[in-house]
């Protein structure tokens, strides 16, 4: 929904299930979060969603975090 793809585009409703599917354990769900928070300027709220995807093995995950470490966004004790 969040995209509109085969769907009429939901950003709302988009948002909505891939909260639900985080929560639940998946990835991709959890790393998208972290990019629309991001994009908001919610720095640290992303930080903490890419922690999470990061720590479940997801390499974009990571490069998110490393290049919030980078720009000061993120500490290096949450990087490491």
């Amino acid at each position: 929904y969040f995209n509109g793809v085969d769907v009429e585009e939901d950003k709302p409703r988009g948002i909505c299930h891939w909260q639900e599917a985080a929560m639940k354990g998946h990835v991709i769900s959890r790393h998208s979060l972290g990019i629309i928070e991001f994009n908001n300027g919610n720095h640290e709220l992303a930080v903490e969603h890419w922690m999470i995807s990061a720590k479940m093995g997801y390499e974009r995950s990571l490069n998110g975090m490393k290049y919030m470490f980078k720009e000061g966004h993120a500490t290096k004790e949450q990087y490491a």
